[in-house]
């Protein structure tokens, strides 16, 4: 089950569990488009795998499988990560 991590790993922008602004890899490093499109034009830069849309998990759903509260961010930021 995806973790629906809940900021951006590289701006640290809140990225609630029902927004459609989250993309994530196969990995689940989680982003927000503007991070995804602007800096890592659509690229992971942990493993190089291409960033997608997160899904949305139901409202009903997350009562029992909620979002993850653990915040991942990069200390260096992405500028330069590629």
């Amino acid at each position: 089950m995806l973790e629906l991590r809940p900021n951006c790993e590289c701006c640290d922008k809140d990225l609630p569990a029902s927004t459609q602004d989250a993309f994530i890899c196969t990995f689940e490093c989680t982003f927000c488009l503007d991070c995804a499109d602007k800096v890592l034009n659509f690229i992971c830069p942990n493993c190089a795998g291409n960033l997608v849309s997160r899904p949305i998990r139901p409202a009903e759903a997350l009562k029992n499988n909620p979002a993850s509260t653990t915040r991942v961010l990069k200390k260096e930021g992405c500028l330069g990560s590629r």
